[in-house]
């Protein structure tokens, strides 16, 4: 999928595809710099190594000028579609690309016959709250709660 946004006084093309292994050092420098999770279940190399070999077809990239510029991650697991590590390089956030990111996103969770989408975001982050809000996500009465099963993380066999 191809969009033209316009970068100031300038336009230019932004293109969602598919995770590539080339993209691999791009992302994770994205990821760390956006997330900063400390986490080692969190680290993006592990993270990829791990989508990679679930759903891989669900991690997206954007790219303008051969650039990656933002990410979007999305899982299905035949009752729910989840949405995670949306980013967007600092220069490129306002522009219609996270937005995009989630469309595309979105439709290849519906058309893996996904009927509801949730997503996760720190309680203390106000703007993406609104972000997401203005994509049509709203605020469930839900307590998230997660369990790390391993330290250490290894990727999968």
């Amino acid at each position: 999928m191809s969009c033209r946004f316009s970068f100031g006084n300038m336009s230019r093309i932004v293109r969602i595809r598919t995770y590539s292994p080339s993209d691999e050092q791009a992302v994770v420098a994205l990821w760390r710099q956006i997330f900063g999770y400390p986490a080692p279940h969190n680290d993006p190399l592990t993270v990829i190594q791990h989508k990679m070999a679930v759903q891989p077809d669900l991690l997206f990239v954007a790219e303008v000028e051969g650039n990656v510029v933002g990410t979007v991650m999305g899982g299905y697991d035949g009752h729910r579609g989840w949405i995670y590590s949306l980013a967007v390089t600092a220069a490129h956030r306002h522009k219609g690309i996270g937005a995009a990111l989630m469309r595309h996103a979105e439709a290849a969770l519906t058309q893996r016959g996904c009927l509801k989408i949730n997503l996760q975001i720190l309680a203390s982050n106000g703007d993406v709250t609104a972000f997401y809000k203005k994509l049509g996500y709203s605020v469930e009465e839900r307590i998230s709660m997660g369990k790390t099963t391993s330290q250490t993380c290894p990727p999968p066999p």
